[in-house]
This record gives C-alpha cells, structure tokens and sequence, in this order.
C-alpha cells in the first residue's frame, strides 16, 4: 500500500468520529436549548404532562438569594401570571401563585395536603413531626393532640401569668440596656423572651441563656434555623445532593446527635416527676401539665415513641419562637418612623388601662382594637413567611382553576406579592393600620388576601397562641417605653432566611413613659 492510500485511510477514520462528534454535539446543543428555553424551564420541559402555565424559560436562582418574595412577584406581574405561574428550581417543578383564588385553591385542597420534605427537614426529624409528616392517620393524631392539649383556648389562657411574667422581665431587661448602653437592640431580648414562652408551654420550665443548659439550648435552635432556611441545590439535583457540597446533611446530624441527648433527658426527668407531683403540676397548669406530661400521659393509638416525641418536642420549639420575635421587631420599627401611629396607641393602652394607673394584661387586648389592627398592618407588610415558610405537594394530578398540575409538582403562595397587590389592596406601600379599622379582616386562614399563618389542613396550628404572646407583650412594650429612632435611623430592608427578618437588626431609643 502506497503512502498516499494509508494517509487516505487515516483521513477517513479521523473524519468519522470528527463528524460524529459534531452532529452528537449539535444535537445536545438543540436538547438543552429546547429545555432551557421552555415555558416553565427545565423540569417542566422534562414532565410528561403538556405544559400550558406560563411561567419563566431557564432555571429561577431566586431561592439562592434573600429576597426571592420579590423577584418571584416581579417575574409574576411580568409575564401577567398572577394566578399561577410554573417554573423549574434543578429539576424539581413549581407552581406559585400571587392571587387570593388561586390561592385559596391551593391551600384549601387535599390534592395539596403534602408537603415536600427537603433534606434539612428529614435529617433534622422533621418528617415525624406535624410540619412535614405526610397527611394520613399519624398526621391527624399529631394535629389533634396540639389542638386539644396545646393550642386550645383554655391552655393558652393558663399560660397567660407566665405570658405577662416574661413580658414584665422584657420592659425590665430594656431598661437595663439603656440605662448601660443608651440605645437597645431589641432582636435578642425579644428572641429569648419568645423561647423562654415556648420551654414554659413545651418543658414547663425557663433557661439562663447566658449560661448553662440555656446556651446550649440557644445554640441548637439557632443552628436549626441556619439549617431550615439555607437553600439547598441537593433537594432539587439528585447526584448533588449525594455530593453534600453545601454540608447540610453533615452539619444536620451533628445537630440531631445534640438534640437528642438535651430533649431526651427531659423527657425523662419527666418520667421520674410522674406520680403524685406530676398530678399536682399538671392541676397548677390547667389540668394538663407541660405538653412533655401531656405526651407521657397518652394512651393507646395516641402514644408516641420516645424518637417521635423528640421530634414533636423539638418541632414546637422551632414553630413558637422565631416568628413571634421578628413580627414584633418589624412593629417596633414601624413604631418608631410613625410616632403619630404610636401616641395613638398608647392613649387606646392609657385610655384601657385608667390612665396607666395599673399595668396592661391579657384581658384588656379585646378592648385595645388600634393595637391589633397595627399587628395586622405589620403582618401585611412585613409577613413573617411571605412565601408561607413551607410549600405543599401536589400528590396526584389536579387542576388549579383551569390549568392541570401534574403530580409531585412543589405548589407555593406568595403572600407577600398578595398583600402589596394594588388591585387587593388600595395604597399597598403604606403603613396604614386604619384599614383594618374600617373593615376587619382575618388573618386566621379564612380571607386568603391576608392568610400570614396559612390556611387549610396545613394552617398555622399555634395563631392563636403566637397572637396572644405578640399582642400582650406589644401593649406592655408600649405601654412601658416610647420608642425613637437611633442616630442610625431604622433600616426596613428585608433579608428572606426561614422568616423575614430584618437585614440589620433594630437598635433604637426606649425611652421610659413614666
């Protein structure tokens, strides 16, 4: 064979797989196009059901920032899908809606009685739990027994004395702080105050969280936090969550060794409590006890294994503390850029209270209307889970309005879009607790252009506890301090976590009224 033939032989097979490579690559090339480029991005090009819903190409990387609320509103109002819109996160699929009948579809369906249960969750032992366990039997016992032994309006009227006790160590702990440093910075009294309200409910029993078991309890429910509210690209990219780039999984059970050993050896000094003391505690406490002796004291289809209390336990603790602090910061704030709004309240708080000769309780809350109605103008603005905290599944194929959702498809509401909406609500940006003056609206679930707790099967179980703890502690709060701007001023800016927090935490003036 000739040299000529053999380089003509040579060229031949170079060219083979040369041309091949190229059409394979062109044809990858077309493929990813047509998958980031379709309605809805990646996971809805992937689904086999035909995709209708309008919603953004590509994948959303909103979830990795801190204000997702707004950039999903913006891409919403955008593309005129208010009422729902689909889009991709990796490849799990979304819906979202920003409109109160969507809305009330959505949460008010069984067809979305699931929630996803992401790896932070799982790991942390929250599928065991009322927040994520799926809906069926256990499910239903859990929610039963909050409802009755927790949440219910004579357990949380036997609470009230310790309600009032932690609020009255608040006003004093402020004074103290401004007395040393001449500003407070209310995040971190308020968060003790709201944890030390949850142990008494849950443990029956209040922390030093400045020394102690107190520093360690506070340690895991702020790592808990960190852990709930990082987004994680492994709920939403399969080989990526087997990589644990980000050290969820690492850092959950380290955490979940910690929390077993601190709730578990409460559960059983509780055991050695049992008896006649027990009987004696739980008569003081309203015929209940602390919710660990209410645990210990179900019976039959109701008992719970100890890992299943741990997780009950510890859920409670996570549920009752955070979004009670941060609303009551967001209000602080407020109060202190609308003095007008706060003399207001404070004279309905002087007018209740005979002039302030005696201090604001529990009872006077019926009658302090402008008080709850700034609770409520705050919850608008400035809502704790703007994308309601946790989203729901659809676990089969169900229509939302006309559009059909396929099963496994991750459904949310944006209350926050819903509540700045200027077709729901007239002058959306402004603080006006005059509104809710005029016409009174709930935030209990059932008027879904205000639902901050959620609505449905899933609804907020402990609203009316949270509520009791924000309303009393705001009237004593006012009542004991006019609050004022430090030279600082006060920032509203938003940082999206597990709540909406404030990006830099309120540090102002509390200035003694009496």
């Amino acid at each position: 064979m000739s040299v000529s033939e053999n380089l003509d032989s040579t060229l031949f097979f170079l060219s083979l797989p040369r041309n091949s490579f190229s059409s394979a690559l062109a044809l990858f090339i077309i493929t990813l196009l047509f998958l980031w480029f379709y309605p809805g991005g990646v996971a809805w090009a992937l689904s086999k059901s035909r995709q209708t819903i309008p919603g953004p190409t590509g994948i959303i990387f909103a979830f990795s920032g801190t204000a997702a609320h707004r950039v999903l509103a913006k891409i919403s109002h955008s593309l005129h899908a208010k009422k729902l819109m689909a889009f991709s996160v990796g490849f799990s699929r979304f819906i979202i809606s920003s409109h109160p009948d969507t809305a009330k579809e959505i949460l008010n369906s069984s067809s979305f009685a699931d929630r996803p249960v992401k790896e932070s969750a799982y790991e942390l032992l929250f599928h065991r739990a009322m927040g994520f366990a799926p809906f069926g039997e256990y499910w239903r016992n859990l929610r039963r027994i909050s409802a009755t032994y927790l949440f219910s309006p004579r357990r949380i009227q036997s609470f009230s004395e310790s309600r009032r006790e932690i609020g009255e160590s608040m006003v004093r702990e402020i004074k103290g702080l401004m007395e040393r440093d001449g500003v407070v910075c209310v995040k971190k009294v308020l968060h003790f105050g709201s944890l030390n309200n949850v142990m008494m409910s849950v443990f029956g029993k209040r922390y030093d969280f400045w020394s102690g078991e107190g520093v360690e309890l506070e340690d895991m429910v702020r790592e808990g936090y960190e852990l709930l509210g990082v987004f994680n690209w492994g709920d939403h990219v399969p080989f990526l969550r087997w990589l644990d780039l980000q050290g969820v999984r690492r850092r959950c059970r380290r955490l979940v060794s910690k929390v077993n050993v601190f709730v578990g050896k409460i559960i059983e000094e509780h055991r050695l409590k049992r008896g006649a003391d027990s009987v004696a505690k739980m008569e003081k406490c309203g015929g209940d006890g602390d919710f660990v002796d209410v645990l210990l004291n179900l019976e039959g289809d109701e008992r719970l294994s100890d890992s299943d209390m741990v997780a009950v336990l510890w859920e409670m603790i996570f549920r009752g503390t955070d979004t009670v602090a941060i609303l009551l910061e967001w209000i602080l704030a407020r109060m202190a850029l609308h003095q007008d709004i706060q003399s207001k309240v404070q004279s309905e708080i002087d007018m209740c209270t005979s002039n302030g000769s005696r201090l604001v309780s529990d009872s006077d809350i019926p009658n302090l209307p402008y008080l709850q109605a700034i609770v409520k103008e705050t919850l608008r603005m400035h809502p704790p889970g703007p994308l309601l905290s946790w989203a729901r599944l659809a676990v089969h194929d169900v229509h939302v309005g006309d559009q059909l959702v396929p099963a496994g498809t991750i459904a949310m509401v944006n209350m926050w879009s819903i509540t700045h909406d200027k077709q729901v609500w007239s002058d959306p940006t402004e603080f006006s607790p005059e509104r809710f003056m005029v016409e009174d609206v709930s935030v209990t679930g059932s008027d879904l252009r205000l639902a901050p707790f959620g609505s449905g099967r899933r609804v907020c179980p402990g609203k009316a506890l949270g509520l009791a703890s924000v309303h009393l502690w705001l009237a004593q709060l006012l009542q004991s301090f006019r609050w004022v701007p430090s030279d600082s001023g006060v920032d509203l800016s938003e940082c999206l976590k597990m709540s909406l927090e404030m990006n830099n935490p309120l540090v102002c003036l509390a200035i003694p009224r009496r």
